[in-house]
């Protein structure tokens, strides 16, 4: 029998959580988290995690499973989302998959792309340049060596920034050039299905979402990561935006203003992302009903060809 991997792509505040929880109680199965922002134990009110009604619905995997504190890497998260997959896969034909974080995505449907060694001093060269400058120099620099890459990293991340800059500087090609490779073969087939919606009612609920957050004390739980605030899992929007305004750069009424906007850009540069992949099937997250029909014809059409 076939095995199948049904992930559930989209921005933020589109609705693939509730989706997952849906199509897992009607496949009963289980499901992993690919939202690179979940993972971490610490951070509560600004990752949008499932809350405890969600999470009884169905078995969550990869959310709460790290600490702030802990190295972690898609090449990490690859290993464990596969064996994830694999035991499931034991119980069930059909395993889920859900988030917005792309690279994470593809790493476990397609595989991580081979990248060529970073000369010596660059990375060292590029942490300083970091330290000294901020992050902003170096994203402009992605900006005019690699413009394909720029428009869909994060660039809120200084992590995947100056990993994509220290494969430029040491090869003269662009990251993206690196990104195209064969896709690596797995133990079972991806359905992937794309949630989508009008943008200003996407804009619309990206702000009431940021505004329910600050209600529930975002500002206090930043507060409390201001001296871990370098640490990779708070280069993230919802945190970032905040420390500066603890510091006294800004008012209050900025760093909201910032919250909102950056949300946003965010969930644009996730659909350009998603958006890419012809793979991808589209759905209004209202259509339930044909969704789950969709996916069941999938699994139909392919135990035909078997």
């Amino acid at each position: 029998m076939r095995k199948y991997l049904i992930c559930f792509v989209g921005p933020t505040a589109v609705g693939k959580t509730s989706m997952a929880i849906k199509s897992a109680v009607f496949f009963n199965t289980e499901i992993i988290s690919s939202d690179s922002r979940q993972f971490y134990r610490e951070l509560e009110i600004g990752t949008a995690k499932p809350n405890a009604q969600e999470l009884a619905q169905a078995r969550h995997h990869l959310i709460n499973s790290l600490s702030i504190h802990d190295h972690y890497d898609v090449g990490l998260f690859e290993k464990e989302a596969l064996e994830l997959i694999n035991m499931i896969h034991q119980k069930n034909r059909v395993a889920i998959m859900v988030g917005g974080s792309g690279l994470f995505v593809d790493a476990v449907c397609n595989g991580l792309d081979q990248f060529p060694e970073v000369k010596p001093g660059v990375r060292e060269a590029l942490n300083l340049e970091f330290k000294e400058q901020g992050l902003q120099p170096l994203t402009e620099e992605l900006k005019r060596t690699d413009s394909e890459y720029y428009t869909q990293v994060d660039l809120k991340n200084p992590q995947r920034v100056i990993r994509a800059l220290e494969v430029i500087r040491s090869t003269g090609n662009t990251f993206s050039s690196y990104r195209k490779k064969k896709s690596k073969p797995r133990p079972f087939e991806v359905i992937k299905v794309g949630l989508h919606m009008d943008r200003e009612e996407l804009y619309s609920r990206i702000d009431h979402r940021m505004d329910l957050m600050i209600n529930e004390g975002l500002f206090e739980e930043a507060k409390n990561f201001l001296p871990f605030q370098s640490l990779n899992a708070l280069q993230t929007v919802g945190y970032q935006e905040i420390f500066p305004y603890h510091e006294g750069q800004y008012d209050y009424e900025e760093a909201v203003r910032l919250l909102k906007r950056n949300s946003r850009r965010y969930a644009k540069r996730q659909l350009t992302w998603f958006k890419r992949d012809p793979n991808v099937q589209w759905f209004e997250p209202s259509q339930t009903t044909e969704i789950v029909k969709w996916i069941e014809e999938q699994l139909k059409s392919s135990e035909s060809e078997n």
